[in-house]
């Protein structure tokens, strides 16, 4: 898997530190399995898998922290979990999670997420979906179960991007 500097973990002090004892950066998780990061940063083999699958989805272009984040929240570790996966399907999920429809282009983002899972196209990010999905969306909709209330409606949200 191609390194990639610019990963980032939210990690705790006592998780950096054990980074720092163990001379590992961020940039080399990925050299780890999931079961030797829990015996070098201490955590439990819940974090571990998360910490690894948050440094692993950010090795996909256009892929960042907090989109690692989101598919960690829907119970995904691995890229190759999503290789069976539907974008679509997958941003329907999410909102339903979530309880609130979120901006469009997330849709996008899962969408790159699975096509890489799949090809390992390392020239794809997730505009080049955006044509795909607003043709999806068109001749299909979004599902009847789908929250009513917006992102920007929800107290508390944050205005920032997932991409």
């Amino acid at each position: 898997m191609k390194k990639k500097n610019n990963i980032k973990i939210p990690l705790t002090d006592i998780e950096k530190a054990h980074l720092r004892k163990n001379k590992i950066k961020i940039a080399e998780i990925l050299d780890y399995a999931s079961d030797e990061l829990e015996v070098l940063l201490n955590a439990t083999t819940e974090r571990a898998k998360e910490i690894y699958a948050l440094a692993e989805f950010q090795t996909v272009p256009s892929v960042g922290v907090k989109f690692a984040e989101d598919l960690v929240f829907l119970g995904y570790y691995s890229l190759k979990e999503l290789k069976q996966k539907n974008g679509a399907e997958l941003l329907d999920e999410y909102e339903l999670k979530k309880g609130y429809w979120v901006d469009p282009c997330v849709e996008d983002q899962f969408r790159l997420i699975v096509n890489f899972a799949n090809t390992k196209d390392m020239n794809k990010t997730w505009w080049d979906f955006t044509e795909e999905r607003k043709k999806f969306r068109i001749e299909n909709g979004y599902p009847k179960s789908r929250p009513k209330k917006a992102w920007v409606e929800v107290v508390g949200y944050k205005q920032q991007s997932t991409i």
